[in-house]
């Protein structure tokens, strides 16, 4: 019954339509098929009444009327037309949104299918059968009569919607064809994808592949749209069922397009289907289509990736028996390889021999190698490599050099390097200014990380979000909150947005030095802003307050986080556990330790160390020694701080003994002693009364490294 839409004109007198579904479906308008009208479905119709009186409407009586006049209707989800006419449809419909477009679109499809002998428009109206049959045949007449695809995708969406269901595949491809043939391939690609999701089961794609054989009218676009389905199946990671496309429509003597070969080699590859790839080639050649640089690239590329430089290299050597010439590409890819190993003399060679070849290297494959050799830090390799190929640094070589130095904390090299940069003519960008900052402030060099942002203000270049976001961090570390306020207003007053990020910066500066308030006041700044906090930022509060001591603050906020549908991570649960621990709470402590399994995390090293610190603090050494025990045989790998936290609280008691254990313990699992170690034991014998507590812990550590073979080096 659905499938039939009733086009009815609505008059200036009539009944009432009391409509009971709360979903109205989107219909025509005041000039759609049939001039003024409304659209009902007949088992949406459920109580007719003129103005004063009421009548009862079955479906029985509705079967044989052509058209339900009305004087006037219930503004509740009705439209009113021009000159009085209603039309039915939904207000949150895109129709209504913009009711002239619509309107003019339907004008135009009315007129078009009357020159194609439907028969619309008569002053009583009729019921238009949206059958799979009809919309196909109105489908091809639109485009037949228009060449306009668009127009007659306009009817596909607005007759899908009438009928309430998706349009059978039969009905999609034809509109597929239709899209195609008139040059939107885009938005074929578009349906194409939706009917793939849609008929995702085993038969799926066979029932495609033969509706649009059945659908199609010209032998072209059958071949572009079978090469477009292959392509779907690619994008959707469905390369077997791509290649039993081809293998279905190969009896058609139709074949994909090299495009879509390529994508489809280059998915195989990816998904580790070296031979299935192989394979496809041979099947490729047999169709006449033959193996290009570009496609070869492809394997050259994948034996590189898994490290078998030697298998892409032979595969470079051996193009011209597969027919297709080395280029600069193919050869770049092995040398990006060779340079990231890092086996760089022999990534220069191939820079050679492709000169040899009569393959002249590009600034991509040189400066690959020159980039090699920036990582390493050997400048002068690469600056004479830039020499030897006549090619001079630009900005991006310059700023992968400066970014390794900062990395490695070399800024004296790095400004001597930014300095050469500028004397060459070429101009820093804000990468290279923001670069050295973030060097300089890695070794807590701020005057000398704001100097550079003083230049780079004097050059005119913008600062970065980024740019501000690292000084932001710096002064946060220093403790200069001051200076960490003043540039966040700063960036604001620059037109920049912060992001999550740099909210996130500030506020772990507050929460670790300053007033934990002003962090709060940050959280709403951020949602006035319309940024979402992440995790981080939830963890910086928590970690705030568990600093002064606002245990159950903190485990309020985790549950809002929880009850909010957010998944906290180990550093949260940490955080909380610690807090309580410290407090002498071990069982909330506990509580939380075994919650962590139900979201599916695992406590680490820091977590277990949270717990038993507070046992340390307490005294409670017996019950920490268990625990830390049974953690070990649990799987816990322990770190020297966990190991030290022990250490000390044995000592802090006076247990020698023990703690002389876990130090011998600590170094059978290969973790040293360091100062803390040394600082616990002298402390240990000092509760002791133990005269020259220090050279006793000397002698005694000495005595435990020599246990195990180690020589004992005095380096408190």
């Amino acid at each position: 019954m659905k499938a039939l839409v009733p086009i009815i004109n609505a008059f200036s007198s009539g009944l009432k339509a009391v409509v009971m579904r709360n979903r109205i479906p989107k219909n025509f308008s005041s000039a759609n098929l049939a001039l003024a009208c409304s659209t009902f479905m007949v088992d949406e119709v459920y109580e007719a009444v003129n103005h004063n009186n009421s009548c009862c409407v079955d479906d029985d009586l509705l079967s044989d009327v052509k058209c339900i006049p009305a004087k006037c209707m219930e503004h509740n989800g009705l439209f009113s037309g021009e000159n009085g006419i209603f039309a039915y449809v939904d207000k949150d419909s895109p129709i209504s949104e913009n009711q002239k477009a619509y309107d003019d679109q339907m004008e135009i499809i009315k007129v078009l299918l009357t020159n194609r002998g439907w028969n619309l428009g008569f002053q009583n109206g009729y019921w238009i059968d949206l059958s799979q049959f009809n919309v196909m045949k109105i489908l091809n007449d639109l485009f037949e009569e228009s060449t306009d695809a668009d127009l007659a995708l306009y009817f596909f969406r607005w007759s899908e919607y009438c009928i309430e269901s998706k349009h059978t595949v039969e009905t999609v491809c034809t509109m597929v064809h239709i899209l195609v043939f008139g040059n939107m391939n885009h938005k074929a690609m578009d349906l194409l994808l939706h009917l793939i999701s849609d008929n995702s089961g085993e038969k799926g794609w066979h029932d495609i592949c033969l509706k649009i054989h059945e659908t199609h009218t010209k032998r072209r676009v059958l071949e572009t749209v079978y090469s477009m389905l292959v392509n779907c199946y690619v994008k959707e990671n469905m390369t077997r069922v791509a290649l039993k496309v081809i293998c279905q429509i190969r009896h058609l003597n139709i074949f994909p397009s090299v495009g879509v070969c390529h994508s489809l080699l280059k998915a195989l590859l990816e998904s580790e289907k070296l031979n299935l790839a192989w394979e496809f080639c041979k099947e490729m050649k047999c169709q006449g289509i033959g193996l290009n640089a570009s496609i070869i690239s492809l394997f050259i590329r994948r034996y590189c990736k898994q490290g078998n430089i030697d298998s892409g290299w032979k595969l470079l050597m051996e193009m011209k028996y597969l027919g297709a010439k080395p280029d600069v590409v193919a050869c770049t890819i092995v040398i990006d390889s060779l340079c990231k190993m890092p086996l760089l003399k022999e990534a220069t060679s191939i820079l050679f021999k492709m000169i040899q070849m009569g393959i002249f290297p590009d600034s991509v494959s040189v400066s690959s190698v020159v980039n090699g050799y920036y990582k390493v830090g050997k400048y002068k390799g690469a600056m004479d490599v830039l020499e030897i190929f006549n090619l001079s640094p630009n900005i991006f070589v310059f700023n992968s050099f400066i970014s390794k130095l900062c990395t490695d904390g070399n800024m004296l090299m790095a400004a001597k390097v930014f300095q050469d940069m500028c004397e060459m003519g070429l101009i820093p960008d804000c990468f290279s200014y923001t670069t050295m900052m973030a060097g300089y402030c890695k070794v807590k060099d701020i005057n000398n990380a704001l100097k550079y942002l003083g230049k780079m203000l004097k050059r005119g270049i913008r600062p970065s979000v980024a740019t501000y976001t690292l000084l932001i961090d710096i002064c946060c570390k220093l403790g200069d909150m001051e200076m960490a306020e003043y540039l966040f207003q700063r960036m604001m007053t620059e037109g920049l947005v912060p992001d999550v990020v740099s909210y996130n910066t500030l506020m772990n500066g507050y929460g670790k030095r300053g007033p934990l308030k002003k962090a709060f006041e940050l959280l709403h700044m951020m949602r006035s802003a319309g940024i979402s906090p992440d995790l981080v930022t939830y963890n910086i509060l928590i970690h705030g307050l568990i600093n002064r001591g606002l245990v159950n603050e903190a485990k309020d906020i985790l549950d809002e986080l929880i009850r909010r549908g957010f998944s906290p991570d180990v550093v949260t649960f940490t955080n909380v556990i610690g807090g309580f621990s410290n407090k002498g709470n071990f069982k909330e402590a506990f509580l939380l330790f075994f919650c962590m399994s139900g979201h599916k995390l695992e406590p680490d090293v820091v977590t277990c160390s949270a717990l038993l610190n507070g046992y340390c603090r307490a005294g409670r050494m017996a019950e920490a020694n268990v625990l830390f025990h049974k953690m070990l045989d649990d799987g816990l790998k322990a770190d020297l701080i966990l190991y030290n936290s022990l250490i000390h609280g044995f000592c802090s008691l006076g247990n020698i003994d023990d703690a002389c254990h876990l130090v011998s313990t600590m170094i059978e699992h290969g973790i040293m002693p360091n100062n803390s170690t040394y600082h616990a034991l002298v402390l240990g014998y000092k509760v002791k009364h133990v005269e020259n507590p220090v050279e006793r812990v000397a002698l005694k550590v000495q005595q435990l490294l020599l246990k195990y073979g180690i020589q004992a080096e005095d380096d408190r």
